[in-house]
């Protein structure tokens, strides 16, 4: 991703893979590659098939379309979820031998294309923290507004690093007073919702430093939202395997179903706790939600029981 812009003024290739987890990233890379090819006439060179409208045929018989007023034509596979190996090896065929006159651009972002041959790839995973900071720097001189580091850094907590949201919140700050032109963490934590990924991350955090204050006021903000304690149980789950696993990271998050990100910041939290009080865990999780099946027990009081049982194991 880094390097696109570099790479596109030497040569327009044919076949692009997205793949990664921040969508911003994915409609950046696309701009830049239309802006590159200098598409003209949308309606007629831009033709994009998702989940909805797709079809093998169809977007071959697209692919061989000759572009109208314009030196290209684009076709976007976008973000399809479902795909017979027969159709992507079909598409793999079409990419080595190609119209010259068509970019071929997969959003893969259920990596249904790892692995495909003779695309040029594009990595859309989170930026790393200094990158990602400069990012956020460059959108607040846009607006001519300035944000301190230590609001950086919160920013990026609170959106566990996705720009895509990032990017929405970046509008929120900077009209919140047109007359400040510092954006401080005060104005961060006033304004910015945490990401419940991360709220989950910063219970757990509390919970490994057996800081009882922290992780119950934590609790009490997000006890009675649905589906909380299936992210509890779930993150958990991951770190009881990631525990007791010798596989790399990405290929725990491919195991689990989850980005390798969210891997590698867990991997972290294994400091906290030691393989026996996540063995423990994992049974007092089983434990719940045996009881929770048959009646035993309401969400918000397995909730309270879990974490005050962690607290103490």
């Amino acid at each position: 991703m880094k390097n696109l812009k570099n790479n596109l003024k030497n040569k327009i290739d044919n076949c692009y893979l997205l793949e990664g987890e921040d969508y911003y990233l994915y409609e950046k890379a696309f701009n830049m590659i239309k802006k590159a090819v200098n598409l003209q006439l949308d309606d007629f060179n831009l033709q994009i098939f998702d989940d909805d409208n797709f079809s093998l045929q169809q977007v071959l018989d697209s692919c061989e379309v000759l572009p109208m007023g314009s030196d290209f034509r684009i076709v976007v596979l976008k973000n399809i979820s479902k795909i017979s190996e027969k159709d992507k090896k079909c598409i793999e065929n079409y990419v080595n031998n190609c119209v010259k006159s068509t970019i071929l651009i997969i959003f893969d972002y259920f990596n249904k294309f790892l692995n495909f041959k003779n695309a040029t790839f594009i990595s859309c995973k989170r930026f790393d923290k200094l990158t990602a900071s400069s990012v956020i720097l460059n959108e607040f001189k846009k607006r001519n507004k300035k944000i301190s580091q230590e609001a950086i850094d919160t920013l990026l907590e609170y959106c566990d690093g996705y720009l895509t949201r990032i990017m929405n919140e970046i509008d929120k700050l900077c009209f919140y007073n047109l007359d400040e032109q510092l954006v401080t963490k005060k104005i961060v934590d006033q304004m910015v919702t945490k990401d419940d990924d991360y709220v989950v991350f910063e219970l757990t955090e509390a919970l490994g430093k057996k800081n009882n204050d922290l992780a119950l006021k934590i609790l009490s903000s997000i006890v009675k939202e649905q589906g909380v304690l299936g992210m509890i149980t779930n993150h958990f789950r991951r770190l009881f395997f990631i525990s007791i696993s010798g596989l790399e990271n990405k290929e725990l998050a491919e195991l689990l179903s989850v980005k390798e990100y969210a891997i590698k910041k867990q991997r972290e939290q294994l400091l906290n706790f030691s393989k026996i009080q996540l063995k423990k865990i994992y049974s007092l999780l089983e434990e719940i939600d045996f009881k929770i099946k048959n009646g035993e027990m309401l969400q918000e009081t397995a909730l309270y029981y879990l974490v005050i049982s962690i607290l103490y194991i």
